[in-house]
């Protein structure tokens, strides 16, 4: 995808073990993520990523522009036996720089992993947000399309 008035070519491919720490820096350049992410060690990171690029169901990508990582999401794939069977895909920690935000770029990330999990088969696509971003809660409804039609809930362990 490349953006209007915008030479450079943005692209998204799956994210590497070098992506880490430019995924982790992304986590951190947010007021929740500032709270609970750490950018100095990346030993814990790379296991988890390893974990994921090793499930075919997870797909992590990034947001590459000219070599620089401005945005990453993590898209999974989870069967079902509600909806007949049905397969969901579930969009995960999206980030975008904050430098970039605002440019169309986390819409055209979206649209990639709408897309995405069509072609494999989904037939639904859902996330999560925190309650706090109220933000982006109106971008998942207007701009994508998106319904608020659960509560979501989580306990810490």
């Amino acid at each position: 995808m490349s953006q209007p008035g915008n030479k450079s070519m943005v692209r998204v491919p799956r994210a590497t073990r070098g992506d880490v720490p430019a995924i982790v820096a992304l986590l951190v350049d947010d007021p929740l993520g500032a709270t609970r992410e750490s950018a100095g060690e990346h030993t814990a990171y790379l296991a988890a990523f390893d974990a994921i690029d090793a499930d075919p169901a997870h797909e992590l990508v990034v947001l590459d522009d000219d070599g620089e990582v401005v945005g990453t999401l993590q898209l999974t794939l989870l069967p079902s036996l509600s909806r007949g069977g049905a397969l969901r895909a579930q969009i995960e920690a999206v980030r975008v720089a904050s430098s970039r935000r605002g440019q169309g770029l986390g819409e055209g990330l979206f649209r990639w992993a709408i897309d995405e999990a069509r072609s494999r088969g989904a037939v639904l696509v859902q996330l999560t947000t925190d309650a706090t971003r109220v933000d982006a809660q109106r971008f998942y409804e207007q701009r994508l399309g998106f319904t608020p039609s659960h509560v979501g809930m989580k306990l810490s362990l």
